[in-house]
């Protein structure tokens, strides 16, 4: 059995990374809600746990706490930031609000030595972490003894080896700790003593076997968008039950250039699965016409996207099993520290769910990774690079890249500049150096003189983006060179374009998806 370790959720919007960096030392494991119940832990028997951070103030009353079946289960546990001061609470320690605060990077003094540090840091020695805190430790459980301090917190790392209990004040999962992976992987390798056998071999090897229980003679229908997670689950389920699977694919005229014949002729084809295509893009758009307000457009779109997904499933009749390109965020995120249980079923990214009235069971192979995992599994499973590395693209495509009224005209200006772009990205070779990069074309139109005629046509924006871990991003670092080149060939190759411009917002921490 592989082995798995338990990270309780307290709210902190980078609880993800901490699994993240787990999983990256070979290391299966989940993240639940902290108020999981006793005997839910005693069933996922977890071998080691971590409790992450958190908004609340351990130092008062009411706040979240950890479990005392936690403490109790004899594994190796660690408290990262508002899980150091709960467990330092729960074990007899004192945490006090209203000291000096620490956020942002600092400087860890290490002043003795623990199973925790072994091999990485020593007594004496200095160490980059970055800290997000307002408690402090006045004193530490008993059994507890402080081995690392810094300037706002004299217990910044409390150990009790003898337990394999361990806090930190800062938060290793983040890139900004520099040896954070490495110190969570002493923890799960080191002080655990956990194997870090998982890979996407194995999973792969795993999931097929549970695909064929959970299936057995039944059919399922996968809902493929030409996207990296839809067509990873194809091709595992295809792997798994052959021609009990069959494929539907929509597609609604807001595909990238040439996308929708790409998706056919890989799936149909080259993998030979079974696939029924709709062209469905006239009745999109007509939905869509005179409709401005960008939500109103995403409703739309995810509803025409259910009315024909359903209509293509009754003509097949006989499916008993709806396939799903699931990730683990999405799970996380659908039973949250802040909320209860999700009844959203994610279908065709970001467009709304698949009616109950479907009456078929669901089929998530995906529901366990995360996204750079899903692109391992899919380089498992030979899907050509191009695919697997490609940026990721929302459920509504190219509307949701036209602010106000989706018109042809529009998205035949889009598609092409779209397509320059991303083959000048690719000409650079920068494609792989960039989570994403698109066009958008704005509601603005601008005067402008081109040869020896004015021109009153639209202002396109270039945006490409950076990432590790697709939950923040900072603009990529284009050249002028590039930009001048880019936007030359895009002016002078697309009727209805005078202007280009580029985007250097970043992302903020805290959400998942980037559109």
């Amino acid at each position: 059995m592989t082995d798995h370790v338990l990270i309780l959720d307290f709210g902190s919007q980078v609880t993800q990374l901490i699994a993240r960096r787990v999983r990256e030392a070979g290391v299966y494991c989940e993240i639940h809600p902290f108020n999981m119940a006793d005997e839910e832990i005693a069933e996922f028997a977890p071998q080691a746990i971590i409790l992450s951070g958190g908004p609340a103030s351990a130092a008062e009353m009411g706040t979240p706490r950890a479990p005392q079946a936690v403490f109790e289960l004899g594994v190796p546990v660690l408290g990262i930031c508002y899980g150091q001061m709960t467990m330092a609470v729960q074990l007899g320690g004192r945490v006090e609000s209203g000291h000096e605060r620490e956020f942002g990077r600092a400087f860890l003094d290490i002043s003795q030595t623990c199973d925790l540090f072994d091999g990485m840091w020593n007594p004496g020695e200095r160490h980059q972490v970055w800290m997000s805190h307002g408690d402090r430790i006045t004193a530490p459980p008993p059994g507890f003894r402080g081995v690392a301090t810094s300037e706002g917190a004299p217990f910044a790392v409390i150990a009790d080896d003898r337990r394999k209990l361990y806090g930190l004040m800062f938060h290793p999962e983040v890139v900004h700790t520099p040896d954070g992976a490495a110190l969570l992987q002493n923890f799960t390798r080191h002080v655990a003593g956990l194997r870090g056998d998982w890979s996407m071999a194995t999973f792969r090897r795993e999931e097929i076997a549970r695909l064929r229980a959970q299936v057995g003679q039944g059919r399922v229908i996968c809902a493929l968008s030409g996207g990296v997670d839809s067509s990873v689950v194809a091709a595992l389920l295809h792997e798994a039950i052959g021609e009990q699977l069959i494929c539907i694919f929509v597609d609604h005229g807001l595909l990238r250039q040439g996308e929708a014949e790409e998706v056919v002729t890989l799936f149909r084809d080259h993998y030979n699965i079974p696939l029924v295509y709709r062209d469905a893009g006239d009745l999109f758009l007509d939905k869509l016409y005179g409709i401005e307000d960008p939500e109103e457009k995403r409703k739309i779109i995810g509803a025409t996207f259910i009315d024909v997904f359903e209509e293509e499933a009754q003509k097949l009749g006989g499916a008993e099993f709806l396939a799903q390109g699931t990730l683990y965020p999405d799970v996380i995120e659908s039973v949250s520290f802040a909320g209860g249980p999700s009844v959203t079923i994610k279908s065709h990214h970001n467009v709304g769910g698949l009616p109950e009235r479907m009456n078929l069971k669901l089929v998530e192979p995906l529901r366990e990774l995360f996204k750079d995992e899903v692109r391992a599994l899919g380089r498992e499973l030979g899907l050509p690079l191009r695919l697997i590395n490609r940026h990721p693209f929302p459920g509504p495509g190219l509307a949701i890249r036209i602010p106000g009224a989706v018109t042809r005209d529009k998205l035949r200006i889009l598609r092409a500049a779209d397509a320059i772009y991303l083959d000048e990205i690719r000409r650079a070779n920068l494609y792989d150096a960039i989570w994403q990069a698109f066009c958008v074309l704005l509601p603005v139109r601008s005067v402008g003189v081109m040869g020896d005629s004015r021109s009153y046509d639209y202002v396109l924006a270039l945006r490409a983006v950076t990432s590790s871990d697709g939950m923040t991003a900072d603009s990529y670092p284009f050249s002028h060179e590039f930009l001048s080149a880019t936007a030359t060939r895009i002016i002078n190759e697309v009727r209805g374009v005078n202007r280009v411009v580029y985007d250097v917002t970043s992302k903020p921490p805290g959400t998942i998806e980037w559109e």
